[in-house]
């Protein structure tokens, strides 16, 4: 543990087991929070992508942090009720929630019973068009993305009220804003339209919700990121990407938006490079347009 921002409070993160959410814990706890590390991962299950929830929290432990490992899958209600329970049990009243687990190419863990066979290469993602996408993998995107979250913080936000304090983040996408308005000029190809679209639902929930608890001195955000950010997935959904962000810039985007009071920031679905700078207004998307500094 380095700092004090977060000293005493008490956070969870889903999506905990790699990528920005296991820096996203990490860095909470370099604050010192006690993190809740959420996530369906619990061995590595393609070598792409490094990582377990325990690896985390090990990470965590010997830095000199406190953390909790909280195996779930977030699409069956009795976990996201466990998550809940369990960590207000450990570490104490939940007053940080970061909604950050999201369903991504090249997927999640397999379940139990059909992990690929030792040996055989990894599947590739591969972008199936909105006439060949199944329903049921368009329903998963919105299980993980939005029902989870929202569920969530059903379970943690009385507690914030009745505690006057609080701060819930939604991690989102630029992916909800594509493709923007028609025509085009050089139409067709596929877009993420089911990642995009829950991020979207996501996003319109932030709002809703901050609005409603905005009285009660809890403040709810959205964060996206202005650039890709380095991590394994992104090499892994789009290798060769140029000019990412480093994933401890976004961490700190985060940390900022979590720590500042609900009366001076709330409702806001924010870039990350807005966050971090401020003095150069809202700029929105830079990833397509110029290089991370």
């Amino acid at each position: 543990m380095t700092g004090t921002r977060f000293a005493g409070r008490v956070a969870i993160v889903t999506g905990a087991s790699r990528g920005i959410g296991a820096a996203l814990a990490r860095a909470l706890a370099g604050e010192g929070a006690a993190v809740a590390c959420a996530a369906r991962t619990v061995r590595v299950w393609d070598d792409r992508l490094p990582g377990t929830v325990h690896d985390t929290v090990a990470s965590i432990e010997e830095a000199g942090g406190r953390a909790l490992a909280v195996p779930c899958d977030l699409t069956v209600e009795a976990d996201v009720v466990r998550l809940a329970q369990e960590t207000a049990r450990e570490l104490g009243p939940v007053d940080v929630l970061v909604n950050n687990a999201a369903v991504t190419a090249p997927g999640r863990p397999p379940r139990p019973g059909a992990e690929r066979p030792a040996g055989s290469p990894p599947a590739s993602p591969r972008p199936v068009g909105f006439v060949d996408f199944p329903l049921k993998a368009y329903r998963l995107h919105f299980e993980v993305d939005v029902f989870a979250a929202y569920r969530l913080m059903q379970l943690v936000l009385p507690g914030m009220v009745s505690a006057g304090r609080g701060a819930v983040l939604n991690i989102t996408s630029d992916a909800s804003r594509r493709p923007d308005e028609g025509p085009w000029p050089e139409a067709g190809g596929t877009t993420p339209f089911a990642y995009g679209g829950a991020k979207a639902a996501l996003e319109h929930l932030t709002r809703a919700v901050a609005f409603e608890v905005a009285p009660s001195g809890v403040g709810v955000n959205a964060l996206m990121p202005s650039f890709p950010v380095a991590t394994p997935g992104l090499s892994v959904t789009a290798p060769g990407t140029q000019g990412v962000m480093p994933v401890a810039d976004f961490c700190e985007a985060a940390l900022r938006l979590l720590e500042t009071p609900p009366g001076a920031l709330t409702g806001r679905i924010a870039y990350s490079a807005d966050v971090l700078h401020p003095e150069l207004g809202r700029r929105g998307w830079l990833g397509d347009c110029q290089p991370w500094p």
